[in-house]
């Protein structure tokens, strides 16, 4: 991680040479530290490496891009008074690329409010895409979607005996949901279900209760450091299950974090990884010219909404306002990602349907 911390500050300073000539501002509030802050800081490398180099072309109709990050520390409360001195005191065009199901819905009478669009939060959570959300616009498919592509692999090769631990909110209650639609369409039922407290995750009972049942896989749902704590609990107290999470975790920090108990794991992914497709390989060729030999997915999935951003910019014309960058989103029609085609309307707001899975190998890769 030290090579991506050195690169992204590098950009830091590359972002604040920019800042003193940036008309097109936009707002980002995201848990910089906290539980989360191994995954935001490779996804906020991946937008920046985009954005930067379309600055470096002159930006957006000769106007240079600005991305303004508060840290909320992953706390919902923070997050909204972050996002009204962006919009209040900074006066920044849209929101882009929070992180967070709680965080992101607490945010919704704060963009009704002043008319402002977020775009790309990093939460697939299904509250976000039904019903729709006028001021929302998801670049990434929902957890459901996820879980239950996840769950539906495992009853394939044979699986039929599934834990869930989920963090009790309304993230963990969406990848609960996506969990449980997979095992009914193959007709299982859980093992069992246990929950934790988001703000003091404790897995002291929880890790040795599911490892006492010895089910066959435990899809664990939450964030960071926790999803890490709850794998480790489980191994210390004997499990050999397959042990799944969702793509908000789908980071080399996460990898990292996971040290010894890495290897194995099964990770959902919402974007490819493989070099066929050719967003990977502009995403690989920038990060190259930065020194950066290895795109990770919470880094493409950052890349990939810096550059939906950047077409909505384009399409709004010369001086855009907030109301023409929800027009000119709601206008994006079969957009080419590099192999991916996106598209929003004023009736979907979902950009992308795309999910897959991998597993981390025993050398810290994300592998399909």
């Amino acid at each position: 991680m030290t090579f991506i911390r050195s690169a992204l500050l590098g950009l830091c300073l590359t972002s604040a040479w920019v800042s003193a000539q940036a008309q097109l501002r936009i707002g980002q509030t995201v848990g910089v530290t906290g539980a989360v802050a191994a995954t935001v800081q490779e996804a906020s490398l991946g937008a920046q490496l985009y954005l930067d180099s379309v600055n470096a072309k002159g930006g957006v109709g000769g106007e240079k891009i600005e991305l303004l990050t508060l840290d909320d520390k992953f706390d919902p409360k923070l997050t909204v008074s972050n996002a009204k001195e962006l919009i209040e005191d900074k006066g920044v065009l849209a929101l882009f690329m929070t992180r967070g199901t709680p965080h992101t819905e607490a945010l919704i009478p704060v963009l009704e409010k002043y008319g402002v669009p977020l775009l790309a939060p990093s939460t697939g959570a299904m509250s976000l895409h039904q019903p729709l959300k006028k001021l929302v616009f998801n670049v990434r498919a929902t957890y459901q979607r996820e879980a239950e592509r996840a769950v539906l692999h495992l009853a394939a090769t044979g699986l039929t005996r599934m834990a869930i631990i989920h963090v009790d909110d309304s993230f963990g209650l969406d990848g609960l949901a996506g969990t449980q639609k997979g095992l009914e369409a193959v007709k299982l039922s859980p093992v069992a279900v246990a929950k934790f407290d988001r703000n003091k995750p404790d897995f002291s009972q929880i890790g040795p209760s599911i490892a006492k049942l010895e089910p066959q896989a435990v899809m664990v749902i939450g964030s960071g450091t926790a999803v890490v704590d709850a794998m480790k609990s489980l191994r210390d107290n004997g499990s050999s299950a397959q042990l799944l999470t969702l793509s908000n975790n789908a980071s080399s920090g996460f990898i990292k974090l996971l040290g010894n108990h890495a290897s194995g794991v099964i990770v959902s992914q919402v974007l490819p990884q493989s070099p066929n497709y050719a967003l990977v390989q502009e995403a690989s060729s920038m990060a190259k010219a930065k020194n950066i030999m290895d795109v990770s997915p919470a880094m493409l999935e950052g890349f990939v909404s810096a550059k939906v951003l950047v077409e909505a910019l384009r399409r709004a014309g010369p001086k855009p306002t907030r109301a023409k960058l929800q027009v000119a989103l709601e206008s994006i029609k079969g957009f080419d990602l590099g192999g991916l085609s996106l598209s929003f309307s004023t009736t979907d707001h979902t950009g992308l349907d795309f999910a897959d899975l991998s597993i981390i190998t025993a050398s810290g890769k994300f592998r399909r």
